[in-house]
């Protein structure tokens, strides 16, 4: 949803609204939002700070990040992380997709929905969905990846689910300090709850992770989340 004019010009009309009308500030604000189709000025501030570009997006991040990107089921966080490799492989690095979900062919069909001509990267597209895959066995395939490799992790919540791997915190962890020495990306894809109700949040946030196995989520350096098509950075 498109604002009809830039935010600065709303609070602008909200701030002339509360002189003119003799209200609070907040109640113009959640007005001049309800004129614009949002249920508060939060929301409409919230979508306001969208980002949609991969381009932009990859944009912020460095060398060494650990990243999270949250959404709902069928909200494209595939196809963005898919869009982020393609970035990097677009500036001369490599890309790396490690999943449990997925077979090549369906990432491959997604290189598709994106625009972007597989053939073009495939030199630099590395693709694994070893039932073995834990941070062990991605530091072991990672070992010689050159700095500013994006590594892609479908997904997070079932990086741990074969209880002979070690504890989610464990990997994760392990992750982060290889990201760090080697200057990698790597970019976790992560579930969100089912309470998240997207009437009264524009987007989700670290609240709404599902988390079956404890997590600190401050060892994330930014964290993407997904809605409708739009997605918003939140900076650690």
């Amino acid at each position: 949803m498109r604002l009809s004019s830039p935010i600065y010009r709303l609070k602008r009309k909200a701030r002339l609204m509360s002189r003119e009308e003799n209200i609070p500030l907040h109640q113009a604000l959640d007005r001049i939002a309800a004129e614009e189709g949002f249920r508060g000025w939060s929301l409409l501030a919230a979508r306001a700070e969208a980002t949609t570009s991969a381009e932009e997006m990859f944009a912020q991040l460095e060398s060494g990040d650990l990243v999270l990107i949250g959404a709902r089921p069928l909200q494209g966080k595939t196809l963005m992380s898919l869009k982020l490799a393609v970035e990097a492989m677009k500036s001369g690095n490599r890309g790396a997709f490690f999943t449990l979900e997925d077979t090549k062919s369906a990432v491959l069909d997604r290189f598709r929905m994106i625009g972007a001509q597989f053939e073009l990267f495939e030199g630099l597209f590395e693709f694994d969905s070893s039932d073995a895959i834990s941070a062990d066995y991605i530091v072991q395939k990672l070992a010689s990846a050159p700095e500013g490799t994006l590594v892609v992790i479908d997904y997070l919540q079932i990086l741990d689910q074969n209880r002979q791997k070690p504890e989610l915190m464990v990997q994760v962890r392990a992750l982060r300090s290889f990201a760090q020495e080697r200057g990698l990306i790597i970019v976790f894809l992560s579930q969100i709850d089912r309470s998240y109700d997207p009437t009264m949040k524009a987007y989700p946030d670290l609240a709404d992770v599902r988390l079956p196995n404890p997590l600190d989520l401050a060892l994330f350096d930014k964290t993407f989340f997904l809605n409708k098509g739009e997605v918003q950075l939140r900076a650690g």
